[in-house]
């Protein structure tokens, strides 16, 4: 809403979010937005609106007790939002990380989270349940590139289970192929011997008797 696209507006407020409670995320700013919203009554959410990292609150003069109210709850949300927990797509917007990357280090513990929350999607029955993580542990990740340590590590240890696979693989082919050559042997041992040279002769000379 343009600040003086209604002659009947006349309260104005407006704040900055910091850049420590947004991460400098597009998306962490906006779910900052919905949860302030979220705290105000429904007829006056379309009324906060978001430009970059501002919030501006714009009401006719008329309604100045509401908008002190609103202004109230507002600003309690702002100072709270560097604690509020970060949901998922905002750690991967945060962090530059794929949805398969988040699972993958939650699953091993190398990413923690402080929990779970479970919410109802709009216009729909059906909630979901996700985590959800703290904010200083997301800045302390960023600050010591552990993304990128986390990568590396993964990087190895897909190499090295490759090089086991085709360890075992190899040591497969060679104990199909010893068996192989054992049965081989075991059947030939089966096979009537080759008559000597020279023993029917020997036979009938009686030597045998």
């Amino acid at each position: 809403m343009a600040k003086n696209a209604n002659s009947d507006i006349e309260l104005i407020r407006t704040w900055t979010l910091s850049t420590t409670a947004t991460f400098g995320s597009a998306v962490r700013t906006k779910g900052i937005l919905q949860e302030i919203k979220a705290r105000l009554p429904a007829t006056f959410k379309k009324l906060l609106e978001l430009d970059g990292r501002e919030l501006t609150l714009a009401m006719p003069a008329r309604d100045k007790t509401i908008f002190n109210s609103a202004v109230a709850v507002i600003s309690k949300a702002i100072e709270d939002a560097e604690t509020l927990p970060v949901i998922p797509r905002e750690i991967q917007d945060i962090l530059d990380i794929k949805t398969t990357e988040r699972h993958r280090w939650l699953a091993d513990g190398r990413l923690q989270s402080i929990g779970t929350r479970t919410v109802r999607l709009n216009g729909r029955a059906r909630r979901i349940t996700f985590h959800v993580f703290d904010p200083k542990v997301v800045e302390d990740l960023l600050d010591r590139g552990a993304v990128d340590q986390w990568r590396v590590e993964d990087a190895e240890a897909k190499a090295e289970k490759r090089q086991r696979a085709a360890y075992q693989a190899k040591l497969t082919r060679a104990l199909k192929k010893s068996q192989k050559d054992k049965k081989k042997q075991t059947q030939g041992s089966d096979e009537p011997v080759t008559e000597l040279r020279g023993w029917a002769e020997f036979d009938v000379d009686g030597f045998l008797r």
